[in-house]
């Protein structure tokens, strides 16, 4: 997650260095009939966008179920690909799941399996925060190691020394982890955590095992996301005893179980910044809603920084103005309440329409910078090397056939051909379906002219 999200590397300080201009990258082979999103440019864009339910808390809190022995009705669930992978997987471990629109109900009173099959986990990285909540619950855990976006390494250390400190044998065998609580009554014990980096992911893994663990843990240096402010909630509601979630050290006092709760999950300040850059790429006006604004602080600081207009006009709604006229800002990505490195690609997307140079430092993970060659297939001029892109502003980017690397790759490329001169073709969907809900039709009702097909793509 996510996260948002998943800080689970340690920032990295990065030399001064030489920037030499990136060379043309080799378009990546397509898969057969596999759909691609067209995208014809420079259409103005008016009116509102509604915003899903966060990703990143989704996952997490769907893990944060099986704490239950009840389960739990989650609202304002997204339709996402990685929402129905989670399903998949907490239903092998006997989760009863039914979905109504935006309402999931999760039945997870016959928890009767502690291990997730690895053709399922290896899809998604979220779900492996399930060994916290499931080594909880039933004293015992095994979860293969995870996959996900190919964004960079995210080492699951820091979650395995931790449930290690809460009295847990932790091995790794084959690839596949397996815990158990070495207390006669099977239960984890309370313990003091130091984590070396702020990590999200490990934070939720170990905050949702202290909750049925005995006594008090202490996480210091934890994570301090929205998303693990929501987690920490929905166990709250379920009957856990949590301080100081969204502070860098929280306090939680173990019970013996937790019972059945009705939670709303927050809105997606990813995807509401994403529409935000949308409306100030296309020098458009959008609103939206709902959001939380302090959650987008750092978004909503770079874009005024830039020149774009960014409106509070009700406590859940933003809207935001574009103009004639940016100038190039400098980024680098931080742990929250820092710059997110889910938003990393969608604002290089807007740099390259920028006055001047900027410069984006991408500090959390060392392999995300793969769409700087797509962006510069259409027309940017960005020189990259190693986590420093250095992007020129051009006057105008032009439409051109492109390839999604991750998730958030995929929603720069989509933005960047919404103002591009042209047709853009985006390919490697399967990406954006995993992290945007209706995104095509979100854009499509505000103005934008785009859809999906599965015609061969000359490229």
């Amino acid at each position: 997650m996510q996260s948002t999200m998943d800080l689970d590397t340690a920032s990295q300080t990065i030399e001064p260095i030489e920037l030499t201009t990136l060379e043309s990258s080799q378009m990546p082979q397509l898969e057969l009939n596999a759909p691609v999103l067209r995208i014809i440019g420079k259409a103005p864009l008016s009116g509102h966008v509604p915003i899903s339910g966060a990703k990143n808390s989704i996952l997490a809190l769907m893990a944060g179920t099986l704490l239950s022995s009840e389960g739990c009705r989650i609202r304002n669930v997204p339709n996402l690909a990685d929402v129905q992978r989670m399903s998949d997987i907490l239903e092998t471990l006997g989760v009863k799941i039914s979905r109504n629109g935006e309402v999931l109900d999760l039945d997870t009173s016959n928890l009767t399996s502690n291990s997730a099959p690895y053709e399922l986990v290896s899809k998604m990285r979220a779900s492996f925060f399930a060994l916290g909540s499931i080594l909880a619950r039933l004293g015992s855990a095994k979860m293969p190691l995870p996959g996900g976006c190919a964004i960079g390494a995210r080492p699951v250390d820091l979650h395995v020394r931790g449930l290690q400190a809460l009295g847990a044998s932790v091995q790794i065998e084959h690839g596949i982890v397996i815990a158990h609580a070495t207390s006669r009554n099977g239960r984890l014990q309370g313990a003091k955590i130091y984590l070396d980096c702020p990590s999200v992911g490990a934070t939720e893994t170990l905050m949702m095992a202290a909750t049925l663990a005995e006594g008090e843990t202490i996480i210091e240096n934890a994570a301090q996301e929205p998303e693990v402010i929501d987690l920490a909630d929905l166990c709250m509601a379920m009957g856990a005893k949590i301080k100081g979630a969204g502070t860098n050290t929280i306090i939680i006092e173990g019970v013996e179980k937790l019972h059945f709760a009705d939670f709303t999950a927050i809105p997606d300040r990813i995807e509401a910044a994403t529409f935000m850059v949308a409306a100030a790429i296309t020098r458009s006006t959008l609103s939206m809603s709902p959001v939380v604004p302090t959650h987008l602080t750092a978004a909503i600081s770079k874009l005024q920084e830039m020149g774009v207009t960014v409106r509070i006009d009700a406590p859940d709604t933003i809207t935001v103005v574009g103009g004639d006229r940016y100038r190039a800002v400098d980024i680098e990505t931080l742990p929250y309440p820092g710059f997110p490195t889910d938003m990393q690609a969608q604002f290089m997307a807007l740099l390259t329409i920028c006055e001047g140079n900027g410069v984006v430092n991408e500090t959390v993970y060392e392999n995300r910078l793969q769409h700087v060659a797509e962006l510069n297939r259409m027309g940017a001029n960005i020189r990259l090397k190693n986590s420093v892109a250095v992007v020129t502003g051009v006057p105008q980017l032009s439409g051109a056939p492109v390839m999604a690397t991750d998730l958030r790759a995929s929603a720069a490329l989509v933005i960047a051909g919404l103002a591009a001169d042209g047709e853009t073709t985006v390919m490697g969907l399967h990406h954006l379906d995993r992290g945007y809900d209706r995104i095509e039709e979100k854009l499509r009702n505000v103005g934008a002219k785009l859809y999906r097909t599965t015609e061969t793509i000359a490229v």
